[in-house]
């Protein structure tokens, strides 16, 4: 018979609420999120250590600013030069995956859980937990909220504010909620000026 948890990991309907043992990881999950919130923000070194320790896979490089929380820390993994502004969430029941590059900004949320439409269940505490991959070279704005079982592609720009349900591919911006491609990214953007007295170009 299977555990809870490992039902988690299958992607199949598991009790969230009230399994004792997925009960205790969250909480030492939470402990370590409470922790490295409360250090001061030039306590660098620490914040690695628990990082290192909280989640699942890092690489060599990466930044994540105060305050973050998620739910069992095993499930997330970074890769190199990663950046989380503030107030980062991720409810990793499934595996979220991060590549390179990636630059999320404050106030977003990575959410693998999802409910059963009716109450019935959804009271008895089942959820389900699908994973969501991040490719390389993204840049997700402010506020963006990403779904259960999302992928997004590489070299991707998410607008702020967007709701991400559906996989979004390789070489786009996409916005919006529901979150939708709106164009590619082309050579054409490597030549735009940021300048504000250069808006035109």
């Amino acid at each position: 018979m299977m555990t809870e948890k490992e039902k988690m990991l299958k992607q199949l309907m598991y009790d969230a609420n009230y399994d004792l043992d997925l009960q205790k990881e969250r909480l030492i999950a939470k402990d370590l999120c409470h922790e490295y919130n409360q250090l001061r923000p030039s306590e660098e070194a620490r914040q690695k250590e628990i990082m290192t320790k909280l989640l699942g896979k890092t690489k060599g490089a990466f930044t994540i600013v105060a305050p973050f929380w998620c739910d069992y820390g095993y499930n997330i993994e970074i890769g190199e030069n990663f950046f989380a502004n503030h107030n980062t969430v991720i409810l990793d029941g499934g595996k979220v995956i991060f590549g390179d590059n990636v630059f999320i900004a404050p106030d977003c949320g990575f959410h693998t859980a999802g409910h059963p439409i009716d109450y019935e269940r959804r009271n008895q505490g089942l959820e389900y937990a699908y994973p969501i991959r991040i490719g390389d070279n993204v840049w997700i704005g402010a506020g963006v909220q990403v779904m259960p079982g999302v992928t997004i592609g590489s070299n991707v720009v998410i607008g702020g504010g967007s709701v991400v349900v559906k996989d979004i591919p390789d070489n786009s911006v996409a916005v919006g909620n529901p979150c939708k491609v709106i164009r590619e990214i082309t050579e054409a953007d490597k030549m735009k000026s940021w300048d504000k007295e250069n808006q035109h170009n």
